[in-house]
């Protein structure tokens, strides 16, 4: 499995951007977890963490998947803009 790269800008398959800021490990597992934040403006939450394994998954054909994405998220190599304030 790939890992994800820290300070990357990956697209989320409904079309949205988010910041990858680090990836920690869980307490308990082990498991890596990726800590992330949306590059536009949310009233629910500024931060983010999921499970590596999930951020990466390869996702099933589904209605809401405006991008046409086989994962769920995306890197996206042509963002490179520092989003760390």
């Amino acid at each position: 499995m790939q890992e994800v790269k820290i300070g990357k800008v990956y697209r989320h398959f409904k079309g949205n951007y988010y910041f990858v800021e680090d990836v920690a490990l869980d307490s308990e597992t082990q498991e890596r977890m990726v800590i992330y934040k949306p590059i536009y403006d949310r009233t629910d939450s500024k931060t983010w963490v999921r499970r590596e394994s999930m951020f990466l998954e390869e996702i099933p054909e589904r209605p809401d998947n405006i991008t046409g994405q086989k994962v769920r998220f995306e890197l996206c190599e042509e963002l490179s803009k520092n989003y760390i304030k």
